[in-house]
């Protein structure tokens, strides 16, 4: 490990000892993890593993927390086919910049800004740092296949796309992931383990799964379970910023991770979401 990345792995656990509007499995949520995903080949084939939805239970209570709240109306604002122009309405603006302000409240991303602004990555001035952060997730870009600005990092990581009509692309995000189940529009087809990473636990707070919806497959996609949303708004814009590389890795709790984080023209997130190399407390 490098010394940047522990530096980064020391402030990502603060992070993690912050995040107090985590919900604990097994008890504020509980997930059925059922049997490791086909392969492609056969998921094309009709064929599937899972036959349970992923999510069994969530303390809908603690959706209504206002940083949950304020994340939940965003993710209706956007057209997931990639290549189809976004529009952004005022109201849709209004309610980016009201979570925003929600999240920069909060302890995690507090102590984010702190850091940045320590390693001069970020201005002191808090309305700045929104207009940052405004910047690095929500300004609108061009994806691969259109002529107009049709995508955004918080779309692409937090919602989800769809390219092609038989792809899902980005979407690894629980909220979302639960929601869009609850309501019939994903279809659950088994955990995915990637190389060299140990099987999934149920009780833990990473995993990857692979899911229909809208049509489209995502074949493996890597989530966090349970974390608040400013706790991954906080640990995805940290590593954005902070490292030019594509993965950083950092370890906290239990957890021994790689956060992949691919930049969209330096300016900003084309995609980002956890790899898990390890658990700690195992050999």
């Amino acid at each position: 490990m490098t010394e940047q990345d522990s530096d980064l792995t020391a402030v990502v656990q603060e992070l993690w000892d912050n995040d107090i509007n985590r919900l604990r499995p097994g008890t504020d949520y509980r997930i059925s993890l059922q049997s490791k995903a086909a392969n492609l080949s056969d998921v094309s084939d009709g064929k599937e593993e899972a036959q349970s939805p992923f999510f069994t239970y969530v303390d809908e209570t603690i959706l209504k927390k206002e940083t949950f709240l304020a994340f939940i109306s965003l993710l209706d604002n956007y057209e997931s086919v990639t290549g189809v122009p976004e529009v952004v309405t005022p109201e849709e603006e209004a309610e980016n910049h009201r979570f925003l302000d929600s999240i920069i409240k909060t302890s995690v991303m507090k102590i984010v800004h702190k850091y940045l602004v320590k390693n001069d990555l970020s201005p002191l001035d808090t309305s700045a740092f929104k207009e940052q952060l405004h910047h690095i997730w929500f300004e609108l870009y061009t994806r691969r296949g259109s002529s107009r600005p049709d995508s955004s990092g918080f779309e692409h990581v937090f919602v989800g796309e769809t390219r092609g009509g038989r792809t899902v692309i980005g979407f690894h995000n629980w909220i979302q992931l639960y929601l869009q189940e609850k309501l019939g529009h994903i279809n659950y087809k088994g955990y995915s383990v990637e190389e060299n990473s140990p099987e999934p636990d149920e009780n833990k707070h990473i995993l990857a799964l692979q899911f229909s919806w809208k049509n489209g497959i995502k074949p493996k996609g890597s989530i966090f379970v349970g974390v608040s949303p400013e706790f991954e708004f906080a640990l995805y814009t940290l590593c954005f910023i902070t490292s030019p590389n594509e993965r950083v890795r950092v370890s906290f709790s239990l957890y021994d991770v790689e956060i992949v984080c691919h930049h969209y023209n330096r300016k900003h997130i084309g995609t980002t979401y956890p790899v898990l190399i390890r658990y700690q407390d195992m050999q």
